[in-house]
């Protein structure tokens, strides 16, 4: 018998740290490049599906046709949409001033990005491509923040200025040279079929945040004030303001590059409480003349009141209570 052989000791347990000074290995990159490619794999298929499925419903002309022929027609609309992407950024350098070139009215304003995807998503749903003009809406609300429904009429000129959080719904229709600021909705009131969003003349600004709901009709050469809220029709050549909106009518003059100077926009609660003070003050006097002896008594609680104010409005200029 040959010499025997001592027994291999066991191998050192695994250790699950990584030693000091040497570089931990990445199974976490690992891991995200793997769910990123999930990702991209699935966004793949629903296109390949959208693809399959407007492939077959052409065949058997149930409401979709042939891909070859959305395709076909798109290729003949090339030039239109040439002709509109220079309209659009002619409209952008009118009413922006802080556009400073063409490349970069281009390259760097969502709004148009937004007009654009929302020109190839309602042109598919025109032709009956299904699902896939909601799927575009969809990206261009998560690239954008602006959210158009495929249904949406949109004309000619459109501006929207920041753009984020802009809501344009399904039965919703806008005329020619609109400027749409940040925060705006153009949204229905219910769970109502048919016609349920506003329809928009020419000429039209909407300030920052202001809400436009249900089936209403804004005037041409309108202006929607910031934060108002309108749920009526809109005359033309007005200005509406307040919650709910309060048009206020202008002198017909035409709006041409977009005046949105809220500064000057007026109030029609102000100037009604000025036209109660007003009012308050004719009937003191003539009861002054009707009742000489209380003129005194008037004065002394005039006086009462103005201390009330001056000790009220001490605390606007930083003094404590």
């Amino acid at each position: 018998m040959g010499p025997r052989v001592a027994p291999r000791p066991p191998a050192p347990a695994r250790r699950d740290t990584v030693p000091q000074g040497r570089a931990a290995p990445a199974p976490r990159r690992r891991e995200t490049h793997r769910e990123v490619m999930t990702v991209i794999r699935k966004l793949l298929g629903l296109l390949s599906l959208g693809a399959a499925g407007c492939w077959f419903l052409g065949k058997r002309a149930r409401g979709c046709r042939p891909v070859n022929g959305v395709v076909d027609e798109l290729r003949r609309d090339a030039h239109t949409a040439a002709r509109e992407i220079s309209s659009d950024v002619k409209a952008v350098q009118d009413r922006d001033p802080a556009a400073t070139s063409s490349f970069e009215i281009l390259t760097s304003y969502a709004g148009l990005h937004a007009l654009w995807l929302h020109r190839l998503a309602h042109k598919l749903r025109q032709v009956g491509v299904p699902l896939l003009p909601r799927w575009i809406s969809q990206f261009n609300r998560f690239i954008t923040g602006i959210e158009i429904h495929p249904g949406a009429r949109i004309g000619h000129g459109l501006f929207i200025d920041h753009g984020a959080g802009v809501v344009i719904g399904e039965t919703a229709e806008i005329g020619d040279n609109v400027t749409i600021y940040q925060g705006v909705t153009l949204g229905g009131t219910g769970k109502e079929t048919g016609k349920r969003h506003p329809t928009v003349g020419d000429n039209v600004v909407f300030g920052a945040g202001a809400k436009v709901l249900g089936a209403i009709t804004v005037g041409d050469n309108a202006k929607i004030g910031a934060g108002s809220v309108v749920v009526t029709d809109v005359p033309k050549n007005s200005t509406v303001v307040g919650n709910p909106g309060r048009p206020v009518l202008l002198q017909g003059q035409r709006v041409g590059i977009p005046d949105i100077d809220y500064r000057h926009l007026p109030d029609p609660v102000a100037e009604a409480i000025k036209c109660l003070v007003a009012r308050i003050v004719e009937m003191e006097k003539e009861l002054d003349e009707i009742h000489p002896e209380r003129s005194g008594k008037r004065k002394e609680a005039l006086r009462q009141t103005q201390e009330m104010l001056a000790e009220l409005l001490r605390f606007d200029q930083g003094a404590g209570i």
